[in-house]
């Protein structure tokens, strides 16, 4: 029940994100963003689309805790 939720919630937000590209005045990157990082968790192509924008993003799970 717990991942029908998670999923129903990422797809509803791609598609508002979606939405939102198509109106000028709306943000759809705000939505659609994190509705692809959890659907990252279910469904690898979306997991390797999320990979590569990180890789590109200079972002390295790796370095996260170094930092403390």
């Amino acid at each position: 029940m717990k991942h029908t939720l998670r999923i129903t919630l990422g797809i509803i937000l791609v598609i508002i994100g979606m939405i939102g590209g198509l109106i000028p005045i709306f943000q759809g990157w705000l939505f659609g963003i994190p509705g692809l990082i959890i659907l990252a968790d279910y469904f690898p192509p979306v997991n390797r689309l999320l990979q590569w924008a990180k890789k590109k993003a200079g972002y390295d799970d790796k370095n996260k805790n170094n930092n403390v």
